[in-house]
């Protein structure tokens, strides 16, 4: 009978914490996108929200003439929030009401060039009105094992929330990463062009100079015999 007790109250308890982790990681999300925005051309995008979240977007230009793009946020009744113009990166966070919010980037500046951008999505706040605490109702009789589950939960929270800052950094990092490597290939390529450049200019001026110098010694009169 005692092994029965101990076999129920470890079964609690393993019930007890797959509601918290389900709970604990449902709080948050967030999603990244990288594409290429064609020259003369505008993409947009649509994000479904709930009443009282909270909507931050980062976004980055990686790689195209002069690192820059204009962008706009509009919320579902049509009101331009947020808006900038020739920025290669920016950062914006509104609270949200429910219904589509739109972001769009307009490229249509530029009439050659396109653009490679990346951003990122981060909703918080988006969970179904359920109440974080609910959970506590399961684990009753719980205290018998002297766990402090109250403890566990807030633990599960601090890592959950710090693995989240973790790669939104990484992921930032990672866009950063790609555009300085995209601006360098860039660069390698002018210098290339431009020293090969001035290769060819050189050895045309050279000889150009060596054929001016003989005909400038040049005997030109004429032998007679």
């Amino acid at each position: 009978m005692w092994l029965s007790d101990e076999v129920m109250r470890g079964l609690l308890v393993v019930v007890s914490l797959c509601i918290s982790l389900t709970g604990a990681f449902s709080q948050s999300l967030d999603s990244d996108f990288t594409f290429t925005l064609p020259a003369g051309r505008k993409e947009c995008f649509f994000q479904t929200m709930k009443k009282d979240a909270s909507l931050e977007i980062e976004y980055q230009v990686l790689d195209g003439a002069g690192l820059d793009v204009d962008f706009y946020l509009s919320s579902p009744s049509g009101h331009v929030l947020v808006s900038d113009f020739r920025k290669s990166d920016g950062v914006h966070t509104v609270e949200t009401e429910e219904g589509d919010y739109m972001f769009c980037f307009d490229n249509t500046f530029s009439t050659v060039s396109e653009k490679i951008i990346f951003f990122e999505l981060i909703l918080d706040n988006m969970d179904d009105g359920e109440d974080p605490e609910d959970w506590k109702e399961y684990v009753q009789g719980a205290d018998l094992l002297d766990m402090k589950l109250e403890d566990i939960m807030d633990t599960i929270n601090s890592v959950k929330a710090r693995l989240g800052k973790s790669l939104q950094i990484q992921t930032v990092l990672r866009a950063f990463e790609a555009r300085d490597r995209n601006l360098q290939e860039s660069n390698y390529e002018r210098v290339n062009i431009w020293s090969c450049t001035n290769v060819v200019v050189m050895v045309v001026v050279s000889c150009i100079q060596v054929y001016l110098l003989r005909s400038l010694f040049d005997d030109k009169r004429k032998t007679r015999t």
